[in-house]
Order: C-alpha cells, then sequence, then structure tokens
C-alpha cells in the first residue's frame, strides 16, 4: 500500500465534504457563520475523520458510511480548538499558522461560533441514513466523549494541573486520555461501529485509539519545544509559557520519545490478528510520530 497516497485520498475526501459544510445564514447572523467557516476551513491534518474512515474500512464498511460522523467529529474538534485559544484557556494568537478565531472576530463571537459549532455537529449527525440503532449508539458515543467524562473532562483536569507542579505520571496520563484521547476513540470506536464491528472488533480498534492517543499526545509535546512554529502552526514553548506539565517537563526530551514509540507499538499490536486490513491504521500510528516501522 502507498501510504502517503491513501493518506491524501481520505483528506481530500474529508476536504470536500467540509467543503459541503459551509454556512450562511439569512438572518443577520453572517459574522457568526463566517467565524466558523473560518476555523472549520482552516486546514489541520483531519486526524480524526481520517481515522473514523479507516476504521470503517477495516471492518468492511464505506467512507460514505460514515460521512455524517466525520463531519461531526472535525466540527467538535475545531470547536474545543476554538474555545482552548481563547484568553481564559492557553491564550494562543496562532493556529495552523493563521490567526486564532478570537484574534479575528472577537472573543464573544469566538465563544459562539464554538457553541454553534458544538450543536451544529449533532445536527449533522442525526441526518446519516444508516440504521437508526447504529446511529443512536454512535450519537451517543459522539457525546461522551466531547463531554464531561471525556474532552472537556480532561481539559479540566488541564486547567486544574496548571496550579500545581510535578503533577504525578499516571495523573497526566489520564488527563490526556480524556483531553486529547477521548475524540481520537470516539473517532475509531464510531467507524467501527457504523460498519457493524462486533464487541472484540469494537475492544481492539478502542485499544488502538487509547494508546494512539497518548502517543500523539507526548509527540506535541515534543514539538513545542523542538518544532518548528512555521510548521507546528503557532508559537514554540506555549506550554512551558503557561506552566503546564507535559511528558517532555515530567520525564525529559529522551524518555518521552521512548514512551511515544511504546504506545505507538502498543497501538499497531491491538490490531494484530486483522492482517492487512488493517494496514492503513498501522501505517498511520507510525507516521504520526515520525518513525519508520
Amino acid at each position: 500500500m502507498d501510504f502517503a497516497k491513501e493518506f491524501s485520498m481520505k483528506k481530500s475526501h474529508v476536504e470536500d465534504w467540509m467543503e459541503k459544510q459551509k454556512l450562511s445564514y439569512d438572518n443577520g447572523q453572517n459574522e457568526l457563520a463566517e467565524a466558523m467557516n473560518y476555523a472549520l476551513q482552516g486546514g489541520g491534518k483531519r486526524i480524526r475523520p481520517i481515522i473514523m474512515i479507516a476504521a470503517c474500512e477495516m471492518f468492511g464498511g464505506r467512507a460514505r458510511d460514515v460521512y455524517h460522523f466525520a463531519m461531526a467529529i472535525e466540527m467538535i474538534h475545531t470547536y474545543s480548538l476554538i474555545h482552548d485559544d481563547l484568553p481564559a484557556m492557553d491564550n494562543d494568537d496562532m493556529r495552523r499558522g493563521r490567526k486564532t478565531v478570537h484574534k479575528v472576530f472577537g472573543e464573544d463571537m469566538a465563544i459562539l461560533a464554538g457553541d454553534a459549532l458544538l450543536t451544529y455537529a449533532f445536527e449533522v449527525a442525526s441526518f446519516s441514513t444508516s440504521d437508526p440503532k447504529k446511529t443512536i449508539a454512535a450519537i451517543s458515543a459522539l457525546a461522551k466523549s466531547a463531554g464531561g467524562a471525556g474532552m472537556v473532562g480532561g481539559q479540566v483536569l488541564d486547567l486544574l494541573a496548571e496550579k500545581k507542579d510535578n503533577l504525578p505520571y499516571e495523573s497526566l496520563k489520564m488527563m490526556d486520555s480524556l483531553k486529547t484521547g477521548a475524540l481520537i476513540c470516539a473517532s475509531g470506536h464510531i467507524g467501527a461501529l457504523m460498519a457493524g464491528a462486533n464487541k472484540e472488533g469494537l475492544h481492539a480498534i478502542d485499544k488502538y485509539c487509547s494508546s494512539l492517543g497518548i502517543a500523539f499526545q507526548i509527540k506535541d509535546d515534543l514539538l513545542d519545544v523542538e518544532g518548528d512554529a512555521a510548521v507546528f502552526g503557532k508559537p514554540i514553548g506555549s506550554d512551558i509559557e503557561n506552566g503546564k506539565t507535559t511528558y517532555v517537563s515530567l520525564l525529559g526530551r529522551e524518555r518521552a520519545r521512548e514512551l511515544a514509540i511504546e504506545f505507538t507499538d502498543e497501538a499497531v499490536d491491538a490490531l494484530i490478528s486483522f492482517g492487512d486490513r488493517a494496514e492503513f491504521l498501522r501505517e498511520l500510528a507510525y507516521h504520526l510520530i515520525g518513525r519508520d516501522k
């Protein structure tokens, strides 16, 4: 398999779908639509919808089977970035090489744009024409991953951790499994669910995604101290500046790199029984931490 070509094709699907989701309002709310579109069309790797598509295909489904949920999860991810960048949170001025939403449209409109994207995500998910039982289960998984038991809960732990020195490793791992990992896990789970995966299959993709989510966050922590701001799309060193405990600050760069590899290998091992069907997801795991097999 040509991974780069396959990744590009899946991303192209997502970008085409995102283009179809451009919003407009006819009742004087055009600035809200502009802020939402600015955030949604801001680029990014589109990792979560790509994982969803790949998981669905691994279990015999098709990309179009997860169309609505792929859009929904990218909207939820985008809303979280808008809110994370706000002065009350991470106070970032740049995201993906562009000014953040609150710097372009103001804090008030950024908050509302995030709120609107979150709610619109569930409207889009509800348009799914798949089996109603699968759709309801997928919407439930999406809601849980985005809320207090998932991403938002992880963000709360992140904020509280800023007031503490030397956050223990297990606490850091729990925080990141929610803040970063929850939506990644939902992506794989929903993709498998919509393709009709059985209990064992769902357990395998959940394990893959949970390990991948931690590896992904460790790589992000490494990029925050040694990445190129032009490539990273935002200032380097912001976590240190904000006094956050990261895998790098807690364990050092070398151990953080080792840990990223360990979690990546765990993710890959979780799919060993799927053979060639899991080739793309295996290659994706290696790709995300920037190493060969």
